[in-house]
């Protein structure tokens, strides 16, 4: 069976996608969908951090959380996807990027295939026609690459500018799980606008994990035709907060190991 499908993104939100633990098919599926659609940048630490289409910057500690998987069995998946020639992987002592090997051939097989096939038909005719035949294929390139970036751009998002917009990694996840929204009007510039506004409101939410809830609750009840979008976020905001939901989690001190003193008549630490 030849051929290809195409597998949106907000998949990762359908209940579906929640069971755990993942089998590795399910784990390099999960890789592909991560990885980024197109170049972006993002600020980590004091270091702009660029990342090209088809790679993604994540810890074992996150996988090993999405897959329901050992730090072992995350470390000898990748290791068996870098032996197969499928993930090329880079980590230093900050982060850890993983690139999909041909990543284009799971995005744009449509766009590879078409050009390629006119070229077999447009050589296979006489000399005289094959300055024009020849255009053809470089037409239905460009056309569908049209209808893919049509495909995986927000209608909001496609001004050049905010390609260079500089991200915090925690930036970087928020806009990432907004997109993933059906009819969701994606702005940037605004919604980074509007993160930083609910940091405010609610410094003790993980935002990312309540942006995660809240996209999740709207795959079964999606916005009303002239919805306020970002206000409905604001007030489950507000209600995750009330409930004691996607909290963030305190840092746990490290204490030094208690000692104990046995006496014979009590126990005194």
């Amino acid at each position: 069976m030849s051929g290809w499908i195409s597998l949106h993104r907000k998949i990762q939100n359908h209940w579906i996608w929640q069971e755990k633990p993942f089998d590795k098919r399910s784990a390099w599926f999960d890789l592909i969908l991560l990885a980024n659609y197109k170049d972006n940048k993002f600020l980590l630490g004091n270091e702009l951090i660029e990342v090209k289409r088809g790679s993604l910057i994540i810890s074992e500690l996150k996988l090993m959380e999405r897959w329901g998987w050992s730090k072992t069995k995350v470390r000898n998946f990748l290791k068996l996807l870098e032996e197969d020639n499928m993930i090329i992987k880079k980590s230093d002592t900050k982060k850890t990027t993983l690139t999909i090997v041909n990543y284009s051939d799971y995005q744009d097989v449509e766009t590879a295939k078409r050009p390629q096939e006119d070229h077999e038909k447009t050589t296979k005719e006489p000399p005289k026609d094959q300055k024009k035949t020849t255009k053809k294929p470089v037409e239905d390139h460009k056309k569908t690459a049209k209808e893919l970036r049509k495909d995986t751009t927000n209608k909001d998002n496609k001004d050049n500018k905010e390609n260079n917009i500089i991200m915090t990694p925690q930036e970087v996840e928020y806009i990432s799980v907004l997109e993933k929204i059906t009819n969701y009007p994606l702005d940037r510039k605004k919604d980074l606008d509007y993160m930083k506004e609910l940091e405010k409101r609610y410094p003790k939410l993980d935002l990312v994990e309540a942006i995660t809830k809240f996209s999740d609750w709207i795959l079964d009840n999606p916005f009303k035709q002239n919805a306020n979008h970002r206000s409905q976020i604001n007030t489950s905001f507000s209600k995750y907060l009330e409930w004691g939901q996607c909290l963030k989690k305190e840092k746990k001190s490290k204490r030094p190991p208690l000692k104990m003193v046995i006496n014979e008549n009590y126990l005194r630490e």
